[in-house]
């Protein structure tokens, strides 16, 4: 490893911890808290969005400032998690792509916004820490397993056109990395055995989330979303695995709720 990329590494891994250090704080405060990283984190990436699908200027303000209402209903100090603030966050994206004339602007309102509700709703719940903490942990480890497992195995490219870093080995990686962390929780912490064993399914949920992203940044010809963290480049490239995992997660949890 040349010292560029061993440099690189550092920081990325000293700002990854940080980072993480912040999500534990906030999950472990839970309520408003939780609420506050969640909505700041999802209008920085609903900025990215808007960059990245490369609207006017205008529009770009209005995704915004209407964007902060869905997330602003989902305070604990407002209706919180609730039917409501989900019906609003899907009128609001209709109503962005409505005057706009931009569908993926609109879209770009609920790809942010849908998460935050999923990640509130997880850790809102009686044992919200450990489910909050496994699907954060289910993302993380994921990423990680398969950094390593593409770095030191390499092999065939996942899909050479959209992120050409990727490799199958790297999946397989990190699919693996997610199981295991999923049987460890589920010994440990009382993680329920079903959730335990759909984590490979929620790490591949992450790399498609990873590579839909990195097939929006080919679309509009840049390397990362946004420069605001060192090492990482912008909050979408840090949370791209977690946005459909977040929603998924919850829907497992409602399904396993109803059965």
């Amino acid at each position: 490893m040349n010292a560029a990329r061993s440099g690189d590494l550092a920081v990325r891994t000293v700002s990854g911890i940080a980072l993480i250090a912040l999500a534990l704080a906030a999950l472990w405060g839970g309520g408003v808290w939780l609420w506050l990283l969640t909505s700041i984190a999802a209008m920085l990436m609903l900025a990215e969005w808007s960059d990245l699908v490369q609207p006017d200027p205008r529009q770009k303000r209005l995704a915004m400032f209407a964007g902060c209402v869905p997330l602003a209903i989902m305070s604990p100090l407002a209706s919180g998690v609730s039917f409501f603030s989900f019906g609003l966050i899907i009128g609001t994206a209709f109503f962005v792509t409505i005057v706009t004339l931009r569908p993926r602007l609109g879209f770009g309102i609920a790809y942010v916004a849908l998460p935050a509700l999923a990640l509130l709703f997880l850790r809102g719940r009686a044992d919200g820490l450990l489910l909050a903490l496994w699907t954060l942990a289910t993302v993380w480890v994921t990423d990680i397993g398969a950094y390593f497992a593409g770095r030191s195995i390499g092999g065939p490219k996942l899909a050479p056109t959209v992120s050409p870093n990727k490799t199958w080995a790297g999946l397989i990686g990190g699919v693996a990395s997610a199981l295991i962390l999923g049987l460890l929780l589920w010994q440990f912490a009382g993680l329920p055995p079903q959730l335990a064993f759909a984590s490979p399914v929620l790490a591949v949920i992450a790399q498609i989330g990873d590579l839909y992203e990195s097939w929006l940044k080919r679309q509009a010809g840049v390397k990362d979303s946004g420069t605001i963290l060192p090492g990482h480049g912008g909050v979408l490239d840090r949370l791209d695995g977690l946005v459909p995992v977040a929603p998924a997660a919850a829907a497992l949890i409602l399904l396993d709720t109803l059965l």
